[in-house]
């Protein structure tokens, strides 16, 4: 049993104060109240907004200890910790077994019994990407106020604030941080874009950029953000990312990879778009190459996603790296699965392969498959995910003119590596005592 060591949850550094108001933030409907959420007396973290901030460009970096704890992420682990002495989530995900499945590629395995029986169903198709938005559906709008965090929201001066309460103009919509009540890992929390707005689960350019700027200013490399379009295992229809920590690096994230596609006229110093090699699931990897900036990096994602969701190709996206890295996964499963040509046994399994089981973080919802779990298992589960090459191919085409991108000279990033088998994590200090075994 690996220990590891709390970090104090105090949040008082920083801490500018407000006085408190008493307005409360309207839905703008006819709703009498019912599904405003009332978030002006939140806490309210404002992060440095500077597009033009430089990519720090360490493509080779795991996940470490040597990074200094921001305050974003004290505050968030101090907040959430709070919520969980309140007893607000559903199950207690501290005491889920988990372990690093044997094999080269160190695939990580958990037991969540309670996530599948308490977990909200899905309730709208899976064969379409873009949906509008239907408000008798679960949204949320209708979470509890006690489950809210803070709200997150870009500085006027491109520097960070906090404020330990302040008030929201009347028509603003707010970006918050909640907790999900159906966690799977320490600190799952969920990233709600101007929540009163009503947005579908669809990227768009302004919403990207606060999810990728929360991923940076929370500045912990175990702290991964990430998204499920509609169709690659989005539950709710309501625009939102997941985060949480995990104490181990992502078998993606160790994956070599080669470089396929680079800004038309700026060579290696734009975003560079690379492919995976010697992974299960085909997928690119994004990143700023030498003087790119934060803009970059994130018009360049954002403006391949919506080329992805106008032509319904459903994908899902891991924010890595303290945002440094990002990666785009396409995928046919829920296709394949309509279609009834995959296993039966995958099928029995009931896992739904969305970000974090694609990036190598298998939630298994049966002890005997926990038990049995192997990594013959998770890529033959993968390789259902992945689209054939062809079909990738396709898609990267789509990506380099959606992105303004042109072909990459083939430089292949350890090109004889293959994913080694998984060396002891490095541990970092703000997880719970005992959360992860290693096997």
């Amino acid at each position: 049993m690996l220990t590891i060591k709390r970090v104090p949850t105090v949040v008082s550094n920083y801490q500018e104060d407000v006085p408190d108001s008493n307005n409360v933030v309207g839905c703008g409907r006819n709703c009498l109240g019912k599904c405003c959420l009332p978030v002006s007396r939140l806490p309210l973290y404002a992060f440095k907004n500077d597009d033009n901030e430089p990519i720090e460009n360490d493509i080779d970096t795991l996940p470490g200890e040597d990074c200094q704890i921001s305050f974003l992420n004290d505050l968030l682990l101090g907040l959430w910790e709070e919520r969980m002495s309140q007893g607000l989530f559903r199950y207690d995900v501290t005491t889920c077994e988990t372990k690093v499945i044997p094999g080269r590629y160190g695939f990580i395995a958990q037991l969540n019994e309670g996530r599948h029986l308490k977990k909200r169903p899905t309730e709208f198709r899976i064969d379409q990407v873009l949906q509008p938005f239907d408000e008798n559906k679960f949204n949320f709008t209708k979470v509890g106020q006690e489950e809210v965090l803070f709200r997150l929201e870009p500085s006027t001066d491109y520097k960070a604030h906090y404020f330990s309460g302040v008030g929201v103009d009347a028509g603003i919509s707010p970006s918050i941080v909640a907790i999900n009540v159906s966690p799977i890992e320490y600190g799952h929390v969920l990233l709600i874009p101007r929540v009163l707005d009503y947005l579908p689960q669809r990227i768009d350019r302004d919403s990207f950029t606060v999810a990728l700027y929360f991923a940076r200013e929370l500045a912990d490399p175990f702290f991964r953000v990430g998204y499920n379009s509609l169709g690659a295992f989005a539950t709710i229809n309501h625009l939102h990312f997941q985060a949480y920590y995990l104490s181990v690096p992502f078998p993606v994230e160790k994956a070599p990879m080669r470089r396929i596609l680079i800004r038309k006229g700026l060579g290696d110093t734009g975003v560079v778009v690379s492919k995976l090699l010697n992974y299960p699931v085909r997928g690119f990897a994004f990143e700023g190459g030498n003087g790119s900036t934060v803009r970059d990096l994130s018009e360049a994602v954002v403006n391949s996603c919506i080329s992805l969701q106008n032509k319904n190709i459903p994908f899902n996206i891991l924010i890595a790296q303290c945002g440094k890295k990002i990666f785009l996964f396409p995928q046919c499963y829920a296709e394949k699965q309509a279609l009834g040509v995959v296993d039966q046994e995958l099928l029995d399994t009931q896992v739904n392969p969305a970000v974090w089981e694609i990036s190598g973080h298998m939630v298994l919802k049966r002890r005997k498959d926990y038990n049995d779990a192997s990594e013959e298992y998770a890529l033959k589960l993968l390789s259902e995910v992945s689209l054939s090459e062809e079909r990738f191919q396709e898609v990267k085409g789509y990506i380099a003119e959606a992105a303004d991108l042109q072909e990459a000279e083939d430089k292949t990033i350890n090109p004889e590596k293959e994913i080694p088998d998984s060396p002891g994590p490095q541990v970092a200090s703000h997880m719970p005592q005992d959360c992860l075994v290693l096997h």
